[in-house]
């Protein structure tokens, strides 16, 4: 019963659209940004672009609970799906556009692409999940083919203070998993991920002075990314990445997080026409091969707890 999930294609459907949403995002963030990083007059500042994007995925996501007369949460569950939305929404999101302004692409994913280790740590503390010898080899394997990406990128990576932000997200995200998957025992993806949503949005109300003056002036296509983040790596892909983690151990789920850079450079050479250098392919390779390893041989149970 523990593992259907392997046998569920709307599972891998669910983890295959996610990444591709979410690496998606990075070219829609940089058209956000109006190209500069910064709150001119082409486009959106880093905590705007977090506002408007949650702002959008806040209403998509309160029209379908109107729709279907979603319930309310137990009160008793309320500052625990704060936390959930404190955590991978507020923290992440803002925290990471910022930390993006001066990070470099490459040594942004690179740390990011320390969440699964963070997961799979805390998944054995909190969750009863373990990963194997094999799962362990398969995340080093996949760490160390995200570094070739990132070296790839521009042949060195320049870590500045502001990776320190980034390196936050990462841990809140991690975070955000191990506090999601009990709730995802009581509430639907759908719900889960619109409570989370509401709640990790309101904090962002900060930013709401700058981002109407800013929509005065920003360009069309600016506006466009931020409601297109909004809809899709926003509400859908959360709802899917919780449609996944409720049915598969979080540490096994995180590890996929490191096709997302592949993801990501594939589209860019697409949608952007930014071809990859050859270290950057190889990078590639090796990250998705760790990923077969954790999903192959990865993780072994050792409570109860996290079935």
């Amino acid at each position: 019963m523990q593992s259907e999930w392997k046998r569920d294609p709307k599972v891998w459907g669910a983890i295959v659209a996610a990444l591709l949403f979410w690496a998606s995002a990075f070219a829609g963030i940089r058209a956000a940004f109006g190209g500069h990083g910064g709150a001119d007059a082409l486009g959106y500042g880093a905590g705007e672009v977090a506002l408007g994007r949650f702002l959008t995925a806040s209403m998509v996501l309160a029209a379908w609970a109107l729709a279907t007369r979603m319930r309310a949460p137990d009160p008793r569950d309320i500052w625990h799906i704060a936390l959930a939305g404190l955590l991978g929404i507020t923290v992440y999101h803002v925290a990471l556009n910022f930390g993006e302004l001066t990070v470099t692409a490459g040594a942004a994913s690179l740390i990011i692409s320390a969440n699964p280790i963070f997961t799979a740590v805390l998944s054995t503390m909190f969750l009863g999940e373990r990963l194997s010898g094999w799962g362990w080899s398969g995340v080093t394997v996949s760490f160390l083919g995200v570094a070739l990406i990132a070296f790839g990128e521009g042949g060195t990576v320049s870590f500045e203070p502001a990776a320190l932000l980034v390196l936050l997200a990462a841990m809140a995200t991690a975070l955000y998993f191990i506090v999601s998957k009990p709730l995802l025992k009581k509430y639907s993806a759908l719900e889960f991920t619109a409570y989370a949503i509401w709640a990790g949005t309101v904090p962002m109300l900060v930013f709401a002075p700058g981002l109407i003056e800013q929509h005065q002036v920003a360009s069309h296509s600016a506006t466009l990314s931020v409601l297109y983040l909004g809809v899709f790596p926003g509400a859908i892909a959360y709802a899917l990445w919780s449609y996944a983690l409720a049915r598969m151990p979080a540490s096994l789920l995180s590890s996929f997080l490191y096709a997302q850079p592949v993801i990501a450079v594939i589209i860019a050479w697409f949608w952007l026409a930014e071809i990859p250098a050859l270290l950057t392919i190889a990078g590639g390779l090796i990250s998705l091969a760790g990923v077969v390893v954790v999903n192959a041989k990865g993780v072994q149970r050792v409570s109860a707890r996290s079935t």
